[in-house]
């Protein structure tokens, strides 16, 4: 099976606290725990306006967030997922900050949350989002994935969440 993860920073000044390599081992590590077959991932970390114009032209929605995914449509089965990943590290920092847990932790989460939309995965808006099976897996794979080299991962189920 072919799992191939690229991650870039796209943009001066975007800083990204958690290694690359860590990034792509922990969408891997997604990708195989939903048994996801042949994948093709790109990971990019963009600075708060650049997501903000993606948000606009491809959502409908204004102002910066966090992470957006998208996932291909694959012609058959037996061919490789295909996904684009964007993440604003500065969005996670304030939203970690917030939330009161590390800022490595948060960009984790948002790793796991675009894989988990690239594989399929939604998620309701609003106050049931955190309730979902989507936001539940994510963070049971968050905990299995993070605890193996950062430690205990702090719970966050009542948090207010992120437009992905």
């Amino acid at each position: 099976m072919t799992l191939r993860v690229a991650v870039s920073a796209d943009g001066a000044g975007v800083r990204v606290p958690v290694s690359r390599a860590r990034v792509a081992e922990l969408a891997r590590a997604v990708l195989r725990a939903e048994g996801a077959g042949p994948a093709l991932l790109s990971l990019t970390f963009i600075a708060p306006r650049a997501i903000a114009a993606l948000n606009r032209r491809h959502l409908g929605r204004s102002g910066p967030t966090d992470v957006i995914a998208f996932g291909f449509a694959r012609a058959s089965a037996g061919d490789p997922i295909v996904g684009d990943i964007y993440i604003a590290p500065a969005v996670a920092r304030l939203q970690a900050r917030r939330l009161g847990v590390p800022v490595r932790e948060e960009v984790a989460r948002l790793v796991i949350h675009g894989t988990l939309h690239v594989l399929g995965y939604e998620h309701p808006e609003g106050a049931d989002r955190t309730a979902s099976r989507m936001w539940k897996r994510q963070e049971q794979l968050l905990a299995r994935a993070w605890r193996r080299r950062e430690g205990k991962v702090r719970r966050t189920n009542g948090r207010t969440d992120r437009v992905a």
